[in-house]
């Protein structure tokens, strides 16, 4: 997973109003796409329709439970979770919020701090309620409660590989590329593991090309893979009353799919492609959202070279996209194996 991604920006005039300081406190709330309670509903009922485990796996996922808190995966039931996973996308379109769940597991990383689960990253501790109501982390209880069923139902894979296949596995079926990710992490085991509030990018600071550039050079990440990792804003939409960020709806919402209203960075805001650079480049249509985090990609000389790029060229996008969210996947985590394991080998 994700926000989720120099002078002050000026934005055009379709550029949203920048929003009260108490909502800016409370932090962005990026690419979220958030499911009503029947989505959630509507989520445990497709898991259960799907074969469970035999119960000589549920014996053996019991016998297991200790040790899935703190070792490998499952292969078998995390290819098995994935087929869930598609599943659960074509019936919910939670598509952005469970990219913006695996981003934003990943995203506290902080390459200075050695020791885990300390240094932070994809280790499965947005789980806990203390993480999730950091206000950058706003609405993402909703993700969760998607995906647990999920977890319920395959007790020996990781929270922290299923918050990433679930935000892999939603990019690849909105017809993104295929992300050559590596699973067999280790989660933590409670709340108190979980990183400080502040680690995540925030959408409007007063120099947007500055901030970027400190959270992620923070996780080890240059100027090419901050605007790759941007571009998945082509896929969902921003609420103000969560975020204070966007309007309440425009043409390309007010239907949904999915619970409507927000503002989105695209027209087509559940199909991954490049048109998030086209529309930021052209500045033409006044319901598409435009961050300060955004608009600096083409006004930061260094950033706008890889935004022109992407935005003229799909598959130079999607190579480097494919690399750059492969890697903000495993940041922090620790595997075991310890060089991790494909779900396609």
């Amino acid at each position: 997973m994700a926000d989720r991604l120099a002078a002050a920006a000026t934005l055009r005039a379709a550029a949203p109003a920048r929003p009260s300081a108490s909502a800016r406190r409370a932090g962005p709330s990026n690419s979220a796409f958030f499911p009503s309670s029947s989505s959630s509903s509507a989520a445990r009922r497709l898991v259960s329709l799907r074969a469970a485990p035999s119960q000589k796996a549920k014996a053996a996922g019991r016998g297991r439970s200790v040790r899935c808190m703190a070792a490998a995966s499952d292969a078998a039931q995390l290819k098995a979770a994935r087929e869930d996973i598609r599943d659960l996308l074509k019936t919910t379109h939670c598509h952005p919020i469970l990219v913006r769940l695996g981003w934003h597991d990943s995203g506290t990383y902080d390459r200075n701090i050695k020791d885990w689960p300390e240094r932070g990253g994809a280790n499965g501790s947005l789980r806990f309620d203390v993480e999730l109501k950091h206000g950058a982390n706003a609405g993402l209880v909703n993700a969760l409660k998607l995906v647990q069923p999920i977890k319920d139902k395959y007790p020996s894979i990781t929270y922290a590989d299923l918050f990433q296949l679930a935000s892999a596995t939603a990019i690849e079926e909105a017809g993104g590329p295929k992300l050559p990710m590596k699973y067999g992490r280790v989660d933590v085991t409670g709340p108190e593991q979980c990183p400080p509030e502040g680690k995540l990018p925030d959408a409007g600071p007063s120099a947007p090309a500055d901030h970027l550039r400190a959270v992620f050079y923070r996780m080890g990440l240059d100027d090419k893979e901050i605007v790759a990792l941007s571009g998945a804003h082509t896929l969902g939409r921003s609420r103000p009353e969560r975020s204070g960020w966007g309007k309440p709806e425009t043409k390309y919402t007010k239907n949904g799919p999915g619970a409507p209203g927000g503002q989105s960075w695209t027209p087509e805001w559940l199909k991954f492609d490049n048109s998030y650079f086209k529309e930021i480049k052209e500045k033409r249509d006044q319901d598409l959202l435009v961050l300060p985090t955004d608009a600096a990609l083409f006004e930061d000389p260094t950033f706008k070279v890889y935004a022109e790029q992407y935005a003229s060229d799909q598959e130079a996008f999607f190579k480097d996209y494919a690399e750059a969210h492969a890697k903000l996947s495993s940041l922090g985590s620790k595997f075991d194996p310890a060089e991790g394991f494909s779900l396609d080998d």
